[in-house]
C-alpha cells in the first residue's frame, strides 16, 4: 500500500512581487521558513497561468501533431497542441479553442487525461492534458500573427517512434504521450 504523504508546508515570512512581464509571467521573491525552523531568505516563485495540452485522435485513429519553432532552444519541435488557459475559460474550453485555432480540427469526445506540474520547485501552475477522440477537420487554421505552426496527421506508430528517438523534447508533451501509449 502506498503511504499517504504528509504535507510539510513552508511558512512564508515575506513575499514580494519583483517582476511582472505581461499576463504570462511574474516573479515573486519570498523569505520562507521550513518546518524544521531553518529559514531560506530568498526563494523565487515563477507565476504562470495554467496550461493545456491536447492528445487529438482522428476518427480513423491517427494523431494530430504540430511543429513549431522554439526560440529558447533554437529548434523546430514536434509537439502536442498546447496553450494558456485564458481568464474566464475552463481548461476544457481552452483545449478545444487551441485545437481548433492551431489545427482546424475539432469535435469528438473529450476527457481530462492527466495533470502535471511543469516544476513544483518554483512554478505555481499546472499543465492539464486532454484526450480528444474522433476529431475531424472543421475549418482552416486560425493562427495568431506570432505563430508559425505546421499540422501533421500521423500514425500512432510514427508518433511513438518520434518519442523513442527523442524527437518530442517538450517534457509536458512527452509524458502524457508515454502514458497514452502505455495504456
Amino acid at each position: 500500500m502506498i503511504q499517504k504523504l504528509v504535507n510539510r508546508k513552508w511558512k512564508v515570512l515575506r513575499s514580494e512581487n519583483i517582476l511582472r512581464l505581461g499576463p504570462w509571467l511574474s516573479v515573486r521573491q519570498e523569505c520562507v521558513e521550513l518546518p524544521s525552523g531553518v529559514q531560506i531568505p530568498t526563494w523565487y516563485v515563477l507565476e504562470f497561468p495554467n496550461w493545456i495540452n491536447v492528445i487529438a485522435e482522428t476518427k480513423d485513429g491517427q494523431l494530430v501533431m504540430i511543429d513549431q519553432y522554439r526560440h529558447a532552444l533554437g529548434v523546430t519541435c514536434y509537439e502536442l497542441v498546447a496553450g494558456v488557459i485564458d481568464e474566464g475559460e475552463t481548461p476544457l474550453q481552452a483545449a478545444q479553442r487551441e485545437l481548433l485555432e492551431e489545427t482546424g480540427f475539432g469535435g469528438g469526445e473529450w476527457s481530462e487525461f492527466m495533470t502535471l506540474s511543469p516544476n513544483p520547485t518554483n512554478h505555481n501552475n499546472l499543465s492539464i492534458t486532454f484526450l480528444a477522440k474522433g476529431v475531424e477537420p472543421l475549418q482552416q487554421q486560425h493562427q495568431e500573427p506570432t505563430e508559425d505552426i505546421q499540422v501533421h496527421v500521423m500514425s500512432k506508430t510514427d508518433v511513438r517512434e518520434l518519442l523513442q528517438q527523442g524527437e518530442i523534447i517538450q517534457a509536458l508533451h512527452a509524458a502524457p504521450l508515454w502514458r497514452y501509449f502505455a495504456e
